[in-house]
């Protein structure tokens, strides 16, 4: 269920291929997310590697065009809750890397799925002292409109999204239940192992 709804997010934000062509717009958080999205959109239309889901891809787009716009740590501090604090740097460090990959395999396979989705971006309202921001956007596909919205800090390098809002659900509330379960019962080191294992089975899987 989770996968299907995420299918926009990875579709504007899982997907690699060559470089944008120009740099995102940091200056506004609307200006941030249209940029971003209308670039990689018209990339992986046109990229058949990124449609078939490819791991190394997706995973180059993250880490060189992705994180920079976007705080994932504080997505990972969010999803945790207050367990966060109860894990040490390490474990941390851990918990953040596993995490991210975790939603890389989980939906790379939504990838292969892009072909003719349209993003309407909703009016944005905002003033320049606000320090966070939510933009709201809907994706068009055949049947009803998916609502997904972004939620976005201003920092000393611009705006970064942080969260991710799919038919009312934001993804750091998605995770944050079964991440307290394990967390309460197996300790921080439970987290990092289940989300080892999982990462092991998606990537036998994709194998």
């Amino acid at each position: 269920m989770l996968k299907r709804l995420l299918l926009p997010f990875i579709a504007a934000f899982a997907l690699s291929g060559p470089a944008l062509a120009q740099a995102p717009d940091t200056s506004t958080p609307d200006g941030l997310v249209r940029s971003l999205v209308e670039d990689v959109m018209a990339t992986v239309k046109a990229d058949k590697e990124m449609q078939a889901g490819s791991i190394p891809k997706i995973t180059a787009l993250v880490e060189q065009k992705i994180m920079p716009n976007a705080n994932f740590t504080r997505t990972t501090q969010i999803a945790m809750g207050r367990n966060w604090s109860k894990a040490t740097p390490e474990q941390q460090k851990q918990i953040i890397e596993e995490f991210k990959m975790l939603l890389i395999r989980t939906y790379a396979g939504a990838v292969s799925q892009v072909r003719d989705q349209t993003v309407q971006f909703r009016p944005f309202r905002g003033a320049p002292e606000d320090t966070e921001a939510v933009v709201r956007t809907q994706v068009i596909n055949k049947g009803d409109p998916i609502q997904m919205d972004y939620r976005l800090e201003k920092t000393p390098q611009g705006w970064k999204v942080y969260d991710i809002n799919v038919l009312g659900a934001w993804l750091t509330e998605a995770y944050k239940g079964s991440f307290n379960t394990i967390a309460s019962q197996q300790g921080i080191d439970g987290v990092i192992k289940t989300l080892q294992d999982r990462n092991r089975q998606l990537a036998s899987a994709k194998n």
